[in-house]
């Protein structure tokens, strides 16, 4: 089993930044990967970030250049430092974690608002 418990998120104008983190407790072991999606309505969730145990990053196409996720090995934490950001940024940033046996476990969900 992996725990994850994200903080960050809230309130911002546009162009301002945030950086939401996450982090990660129990069997961290398996985890092969971790990052974040974002869901702005029930039916629409978009990939945001994602980076591998071996550091590898992928971003999501509306994100790149904006959005960097980072990683604290000893804490076990995951950041994602949002940049630039837009209205259309406003969604639930939800972390997750994949296990190698394919198995994703995901955070909380936090709420990110970006005020025109």
């Amino acid at each position: 089993q992996v725990q994850l418990v994200e903080s960050g998120g809230g309130l911002v104008q546009a162009g301002g930044s945030l950086r939401l983190s996450c982090a990660a407790s129990g069997s961290i072991f398996q985890i092969e990967t971790m990052g974040w999606y974002r869901q702005t309505s029930k039916d629409q969730r978009d990939l945001v970030a994602t980076i591998s145990t071996g550091g590898v990053t992928n971003y999501g196409e509306g994100v790149k250049g904006r959005f960097t996720i980072s990683r604290n090995n000893a804490a076990n934490t995951r950041y994602l430092q949002m940049n630039s950001l837009k209205p259309e940024d406003t969604a639930i940033y939800t972390c997750f974690a994949r296990t190698y046996f394919n198995h994703n476990y995901w955070g909380q969900g936090m709420q990110v608002t970006v005020s025109s």
